[in-house]
């Protein structure tokens, strides 16, 4: 069955909607030929497909949680194909709560089998887009919408009758500030990305185990993420698979719920397999367009690639970004996670040359240390 989970820039709207998602290609000149991977991927999803409808199996929706602003809104879901024995409401979303869909062993989410080229209707406000999903059954639209600032819930429907919420978070035209955070190491702890701990902590361990970054919690609310008006997003390179799991994990440690950014682990156009920092350095870089009022406190971890993304956010642009936090993994996690012992130990800031343009940078173990530098810095809200 399927693993591959890639959202992409698909679809276009009807009526007076915007026209989104890929440049329509020109009719003289052929589309890239895919990778040998991709094409492969690809027939093994349209054998098992076949094989499933054979047997009965239905197009269903899942839909994940979206944001906008400015009379746009950015539409994320997929489609995939569902036992008949099999509800619309035993579907996983991304608006999962713990309490409504029992917790799970993370290689469950990963066997599924994705609708590829389906047309979805999203009706949004008072309008109605048609959007089709790509090679791996995801859709990924900016649309048009009368939506005022808030949480909002969007409707998706299918030409067979599958039916499907998601919810959207539209920001006012003001000013305003917001989170984005990393996920693995930075609010939960994956050791990630060493292969066999990875795959033991995805696949093997229980959802319920795993364990969050202490004071992580207080520091988004402190920091606003309560606040409706405040958007927090959450950039990662794990599979979108495992957004209803994380979303669970959100709420049941009481952080911020927010949309989430996710990738694929498989093949991808172009090859074998996508690049992780490509991925949130192009998310960062959507996020400051699509919502260029809000001024971004980025927070993630020195255990992978962020100190050097969040950094270049900074140096292109630093009008987008409010702080840079970074959590310092312990020894054991910096082995764990890429097999090389801990860095020397900050002194809860970056050096100079990091912190250019004026935004701090600023380093602690966890979200205790992290809410203390950041109070020293005025980073906290008025409530806080």
């Amino acid at each position: 069955m399927s693993t591959s989970s890639r959202p992409g820039p698909v679809g276009t709207s009807d009526g007076a909607g915007l026209r989104t998602g890929r440049v329509q290609p020109r009719l003289d000149v052929p589309p890239p030929r895919l990778h040998v991977a991709a094409r492969l991927e690809d027939r093994f999803d349209t054998a098992l497909a076949a094989l499933l409808r054979r047997r009965g199996w239905t197009l269903r929706i899942v839909g994940y949680t979206g944001y906008g602003t400015g009379g746009r809104v950015r539409v994320l879901a997929r489609t995939l194909l569902a036992a008949p024995t099999v509800g619309q409401d035993d579907l996983p979303g991304q608006d999962d709560t713990s309490h409504e869909q029992p917790a799970v062993r993370g290689f469950r989410s990963f066997f599924t089998a994705s609708v590829a080229g389906a047309q979805v209707l999203a009706h949004v406000g008072g309008r109605v887009h048609t959007l089709t999903t790509d090679r791996g059954g995801y859709l990924d639209a900016l649309v048009e919408a009368d939506l005022p600032p808030g949480w909002h819930e969007i409707t998706l429907t299918s030409i067979d009758g599958a039916r499907a919420t998601a919810p959207v978070l539209v920001v006012g035209p003001d000013p305003v500030d917001g989170i984005v955070s990393d996920i693995d190491d930075t609010v939960m702890v994956t050791r990630l990305p060493r292969p066999l701990v990875a795959a033991w902590n995805v696949f093997v361990r229980h959802e319920n185990a795993r364990e969050p970054v202490p004071g992580m919690a207080g520091l988004y609310r402190a920091l606003g993420g309560d606040d409706p008006a405040r958007p927090v997003v959450y950039l990662s390179t794990g599979a979108w698979n495992a957004a209803p799991a994380i979303a669970r994990f959100l709420r049941r440690h009481d952080l911020p719920v927010g949309p989430l950014l996710l990738t694929d682990w498989g093949p991808t156009n172009t090859g074998w397999f996508r690049s992780g920092p490509t991925h949130k350095v192009t998310q960062l870089r959507r996020l400051f367009t699509d919502l260029p009022q809000v001024r971004w406190t980025l927070v993630g971890d020195d255990g992978q690639h962020d100190p050097v993304i969040y950094a270049g956010a900074v140096e292109h642009h630093p009008e987008h970004v409010r702080a840079v936090l970074v959590r310092r993994l312990t020894p054991g996690e910096h082995v764990l996670s890429h097999g090389a012992p801990a860095r020397p130990a900050g002194t809860g800031e970056a050096e100079d040359d990091t912190a250019r343009g004026g935004v701090p940078v600023l380093e602690g173990a966890d979200g205790v240390e992290l809410l203390r530098a950041a109070r020293t810095h005025g980073l906290l809200t008025a409530q806080a």
